[in-house]
């Protein structure tokens, strides 16, 4: 379990509350860097790594009040299309690389602090991924003392592009929450491995508590890049996506795969995948986070299997996804 972060000392609460004072002075003040630091009676450089850590750890929230007509009309065909209660669609960022991440972040972290403010879910489960670690990250401080959140697969012996330890700390950090990882692989060595390890008492209670999660956040992984999702780091071969490929895969959740028709794919994978199964999911919330031309099909693929009851994606992928009913 990781219990919720905490500045350990005088001098750390001190610098803490400098941080604090150096945003408020620059953003809601108006001063500059070299005012906040001839205020505060310090150099420069340290004004400027004040503020820089005020915006890291989710003291400054910027907000744009604008609802896009042309992105309600893309949430509300895809909800009806797909029978999902619940889309966002992120207004395009004029982002410079494949994976618009500043947009899905933005609106996955308004949607991520609503639910925790709410109370509506005593326990969350969280998936892996680069939108998922984003959105957390562009979270501002929400208290939710009553949440457990808790990490619904593996991946405690891969290098991540983002690791599931840092991802749910920074949510019990910003939240005040309970978070709990599982401490595992995302794939056992073998079946057997993998029944020896839910067995052991952490793991089992792990497992029980997503049990009772009554919403899930996922990413959804594509099969069409080298790293598409998160399991792809975690497969045996470096051709083995490729195998999966010429099975039929299209999509990834939760290391478990779907087809392009949104079918679950059986794979060698399945009996290894330290999660639960996709099916167990049914009945509850479930959504993902997701965007960027390279997972088109793959969201398409998520969306037609019926597992999902929400959607955060970016308003080029919604336009597309649209465009193809």
């Amino acid at each position: 379990m990781s219990t919720p972060a905490r500045f350990g000392g005088a001098n750390a609460r001190q610098e803490a509350e400098m941080a604090a004072r150096a945003a408020w002075l620059h953003f809601v003040g108006g001063l500059t860097q070299s005012e906040v630091a001839k205020r505060l009676s310090v150099p420069n450089t340290r004004a400027h790594r004040y503020i820089a850590r005020a915006q890291s750890e989710g003291l400054v929230r910027v907000f744009v009040d604008i609802e896009s007509a042309d992105c309600v009309d893309l949430e509300t065909r895809l909800m009806a299309a797909y029978g999902i209660s619940l889309c966002r669609v992120a207004m395009d960022a004029l982002e410079p690389g494949p994976l618009p991440l500043r947009a899905l972040s933005a609106v996955g972290a308004d949607y991520l602090m609503q639910v925790v403010a709410s109370g509506a879910h005593r326990v969350i489960g969280i998936g892996h991924g680069r939108t998922i670690a984003a959105s957390v990250d562009a979270m501002g401080r929400t208290p939710g003392e009553r949440i457990r959140f808790v990490s619904m697969l593996g991946g405690l012996t891969r290098s991540y592009a983002a690791n599931p330890y840092d991802v749910i700390h920074n949510l019990a950090r910003k939240t005040n929450a309970e978070a709990y990882l599982m401490p595992a692989p995302l794939f056992a060595n073998s079946a057997e491995d993998k029944r020896v390890m839910m067995a052991q008492s952490g793991l089992a209670a792990t497992m029980d508590l997503i049990g009772e999660a009554s919403l899930v956040i996922v990413g959804i992984g594509n099969t069409e890049s080298a790293d598409g999702g998160a399991s792809a780091a975690a497969l045996d071969q470096p051709d083995a996506i490729d195998e999966l490929k010429r099975g039929g895969a299209a999509a990834e959740i939760l290391g478990q795969f779907l087809t392009a028709e949104g079918a679950a794919l059986e794979t060698p994978y399945d009996e290894r995948v330290m999660a639960p199964a996709l099916e167990s999911l049914r009945g509850r919330e479930v959504v993902a986070i997701a965007g960027g031309e390279s997972k088109l099909a793959a969201i398409r693929a998520a969306l037609r299997n019926g597992l999902l009851s929400g959607l955060i994606v970016d308003e080029a992928t919604a336009r597309r996804l649209v465009e193809e009913l």
